[in-house]
């Protein structure tokens, strides 16, 4: 079994989520890991929604965790091949979860099974969490683990997807370690008039109208921008790549994210960095076309920066918005942070140097999305998000995360097992 052989196979498992069958692929694991000797079990909360979690090594001091999630997203239409075919070809490996995140998974598997097969002496316990449901939040996953089983998970820190793809800045070769996520604060808007007959609708006061211009505004709207200190040292970094003199400060970052001269989607992914961004992304109004509406709501999708709370998004949508419409926030996550000043992040930084040569730069980073990682920091777990993919491969395969011919690279998929595997040696050895 090699690397891409075991992603083939995973990907040819449809975990799409919903409905998930994220047990089909856990059994798949079970029986590789019942043939190497170690120790694993699947946790279900419901028909076809289990967890894999495996363990190697003893227990002592120290434990490792290796965490990826078995559910992908809908592959939708567009596609030049069939996104579950798993095929293996020109040395790419390719189907709906290549990227996001069934390459984690075989690699942190493949780990496991290596090291029992060289039976390596771990002094410490590596623990293997193949989860179900990250992409709907995690309720049938990591959050059913953590509330019914904590002890299971618990371990100095842990090692998960989230971290951005790496980039080539000139010679310099740049990868990023995720230490944070951006919380959730969907707010909802409810705007209310007056209804009459379309005919004459000055008789009236029209809610979709009084929505239309607040929706209209949050769409120009930019929020103050707030540093977080790993996001300023990471600006400052790329700064000083590209040579630029410019100040990393509050009140011209957007300056400077532009005069980077990065490609669009990683500049919009750094501008989301360094501030609260609000997207009104439905939108519902009116019941017939000759009645003057007189409700109309709007659902806002808010993302929230370390240090920022419900307080903040109520001011800042309000002051967009005006006083006349409701809001209601409607579901409320806190943003998630896990310090790189550890020995953990040190570890990772350094593994991560050594696997990809030492000239290469790594740097901290927080995510405008989210992954599990949210839910085991809340559980006092340090978690780390990354991504290494190996020197040269092609920067255009993060256009295909959650998007049409989704595909990885065997020499990335290669990397991120010897990156693993050193991890796990230096840590646990």
């Amino acid at each position: 079994m090699t690397p891409e052989r075991l992603l083939s196979e995973l990907i040819r498992l449809d975990t799409t989520n919903p409905p998930g069958n994220e047990s089909d692929l856990a059994f798949y694991l079970k029986t590789l890991f019942d043939e190497a000797g170690i120790p694993n079990e699947i946790i279900a909360p419901a028909e076809g929604r289990g967890s894999f979690i495996a363990r190697l090594g003893r227990r002592g001091k120290k434990r490792l965790l290796f965490l990826a999630h078995s559910d992908v997203v809908p592959p939708g239409e567009g596609w030049d091949f069939a996104p579950f075919s798993g095929e293996i070809r020109e040395g790419m490996v390719y189907g709906r979860g290549a990227l996001d995140c069934k390459s984690l998974l075989a690699a942190q598997a493949f780990c496991l099974l290596q090291l029992a097969r060289e039976q390596f002496p771990l002094q410490g316990e590596l623990i293997f969490a193949a989860t179900a449901d990250e992409e709907r939040g995690g309720a049938l996953g990591i959050k059913h683990l953590l509330h019914r089983y904590p002890e299971k998970l618990q371990a100095d820190f842990a090692v998960n997807e989230g971290a951005e793809l790496p980039i080539d800045l000139g010679k310099q070769r740049v990868y990023f370690l995720q230490v944070g996520e951006k919380g959730t604060a969907w707010t909802r808007l409810t705007a209310r008039g007056r209804s009459c007959h379309g005919s004459v609708p000055s008789l009236g006061d029209n809610a979709v109208v009084k929505l239309a211009r607040a929706v209209a505004g949050l769409g120009e709207y930019r929020s103050p921008v707030k540093l977080v200190p790993e996001v300023k040292y990471l600006l400052q970094e790329l700064a000083r790549i590209r040579g630029l003199e410019i100040p990393v400060r509050e009140e011209n970052i957007d300056q400077l994210l532009e005069s980077l001269d990065l490609e669009h989607g990683f500049t919009e992914t750094l501008r989301a960095m360094t501030r609260l961004t609000a997207s009104p992304n439905v939108s519902d109004g009116g019941s017939r076309v000759n009645v003057v509406p007189d409700l109309a709501t709007a659902e806002v999708d808010v993302r929230i920066l370390p240090g920022q709370d419900r307080d903040y998004v109520l001011r800042e949508l309000r002051s967009v918005v005006g006083e006349e419409l409701e809001m209601e926030i409607t579901e409320y996550r806190e943003p998630s942070f896990t310090s790189a000043a550890t020995e953990y992040y040190r570890l990772l930084e350094q593994t991560l140097r050594e696997t990809a040569g030492e000239g290469v730069l790594c740097l901290p980073m927080i995510s405008a999305g989210s992954t599990d990682s949210k839910h085991l920091r809340a559980a006092g777990i340090p978690a780390y998000g990354i991504a290494p993919l190996a020197p040269g491969a092609d920067p255009e395969l993060r256009t295909t995360i959650h998007g049409c011919n989704e595909r990885i690279d065997i020499a990335s998929l290669h990397f991120m097992v010897k990156f693993l595997d050193s991890l796990a040696r230096r840590y646990l050895g």
